[in-house]
């Protein structure tokens, strides 16, 4: 007798960090951000709404990744950039980047000059939980500190002691008995670096 078997089919994914993601590591979109103006004048000059000039513009800016971007006019912030007959780059990797001398003359404007313009980026949340699984954590650099310890000799000394003798005549003669010394050394260490030291030995001895 068969039983009966509940097979159940699961698509395979070939990239799981974009459907398997968390709810709360959805990326948030900015407001609009304007940091940079077209100068009319200057041909060499445009409009740049850069990644990098943001961060120079607001040191506290914080986004782990920019996950999209939306670029925008700000004269005509319901036409598409595409429309507005400019060249511009607007890309999660740089930004916005329109320079003056990439313009021709018959676009919305008379001036081949760049408009103005804003750009808004999803930024992933700045957490462990969403950031990619090669993020590693910068970690401190230590150094090694040089260490040296000294250890001091002992010496120790016997003093001489007079020794009296009485001779058949009555006269007492003094005789001073030999003076010993003895000496100790322990050797100094000094360490420099990890796995190097050097040792001396300081030998000190005092007679009497």
């Amino acid at each position: 007798e068969q039983v009966p078997q509940l097979v159940v089919s699961v698509p395979s994914v070939s990239n799981c960090s974009s459907c398997c993601r968390l709810p709360d590591c959805e990326c948030d979109w900015t407001d609009w951000i304007d940091v940079s103006y077209p100068d009319s004048s200057d041909r060499n000059g445009g409009d740049y709404e850069t990644l990098e000039n943001i961060r120079k513009y607001n040191s506290s800016w914080v986004c782990a990744k920019v996950e999209n971007i939306s670029c925008r006019a700000e004269k005509y912030p319901d036409i598409p950039i595409a429309d507005l007959g400019q060249t511009v780059e607007c890309n999660v990797n740089v930004g916005l980047i329109c320079n003056n001398s990439d313009q021709q003359i018959g676009g919305i404007i008379p001036m081949p000059v760049c408009l103005n313009y804003e750009i808004s980026v999803c930024c992933t949340p700045n957490r462990p939980e969403c950031l990619p699984p090669d993020h590693t954590p910068e970690t401190p650099t230590t150094t090694p500190s040089t260490s040296s310890s000294i250890t001091h000799s002992t010496i120790s000394t016997t003093a001489s002691t007079p020794v009296l003798t009485e001779t058949s005549s009555g006269i007492t003669n003094a005789t001073m008995s030999p003076s010993s010394t003895t000496s100790s050394s322990t050797p100094r260490t000094t360490t420099t670096g990890p796995g190097s030291s050097t040792t001396t030995a300081t030998t000190s001895s005092t007679s009497v």
